[in-house]
């Protein structure tokens, strides 16, 4: 089973080289942040041409979240459902083959101290309370997600540049890793202990040229799932030539 995550970016702009990866790619699951587009405008009928089922969260011309498989998407549950804020489209969960797939946007932050940073804190530590209520740990699980957070320093292209800054401040860090100890495993770094792969680099300046980049995009999984693990990798050829997202795609196989 390959599960791929992909901020997508804008699916009406990117929706030409979103299909040409799929049918050259052909996951069985795919996970997309950032479509940008309201319920309405989403491309379904290309999903569908390519033999995809899918369900989607949308927002106009912000945020939104979709998960596209080749079979039968079950349970479908669109925001946390826990009486707070929902009215931004970043949270959407579907089982899937018997896993269950949550497709995830972290909020961005902006900047450290900020009241959209607060929020993005605050959001993390929701996700966190939601595990603990509404999963089964018996029940395999995958976390798809721009976490707009880079854990390590091997996750920076320089971290002395970025100590401190928004994606790479400690409390930031803090909250990923009070999600990772509730029993998730970060994909690509337990098949790639010393990788320096990024998924996200900056359209300004000659950042991707350059190889400026941050790894996060991630695919987290809980134990059950994570037993399965066979490999998880980063497509950078997909963030190359004219109207690429700014994100790699990132792909996790796992055993049947």
């Amino acid at each position: 089973m390959r599960i791929t995550t992909w901020n997508i970016n804008s699916i009406r702009a990117r929706e030409k080289r979103a299909r040409a990866w799929i049918a050259a790619n052909q996951p069985d699951v795919l996970c997309l942040q950032e479509t940008k587009v309201e319920d309405g405008g989403f491309p379904g009928a290309m999903f569908e041409e390519l033999g995809y089922r899918y369900a989607h969260l949308g927002q106009k011309s912000y945020n939104g979240v979709a998960i596209a498989a080749r079979t039968e998407l079950t349970d479908v549950r669109r925001g946390f459902g826990d009486g707070g804020d929902d009215t931004q489209s970043r949270f959407l969960v579907a089982t899937v083959a018997g896993v269950r797939v949550c497709c995830l946007y972290v909020p961005n932050g902006q900047e450290v101290g900020s009241d959209k940073y607060a929020y993005k804190l605050e959001w993390l530590a929701r996700l966190r309370r939601w595990l603990e209520a509404s999963t089964e740990r018996g029940v395999p699980l995958a976390l798809c997600a721009d976490w707009n957070v880079a854990m390590s320093d091997l996750d920076v292209h320089d971290p002395a540049a970025w100590a401190g800054k928004n994606l790479f401040s400690e409390p930031e860090r803090a909250a990923m890793n009070e999600l990772l100890t509730w029993g998730l495993t970060d994909c690509y770094r337990a098949r790639h202990p010393e990788g320096r792969d990024y998924s996200w680099w900056d359209y300004f300046g000659v950042a991707f040229f350059k190889n400026r980049g941050l790894r996060i995009d991630m695919i987290l999984a809980n134990p059950p799932l994570a037993a399965r693990l066979i490999d998880c990798t980063i497509d950078r050829d997909a963030r190359k030539g004219q109207d690429a997202s700014d994100h790699a795609p990132v792909t996790a196989t796992f055993s049947d």
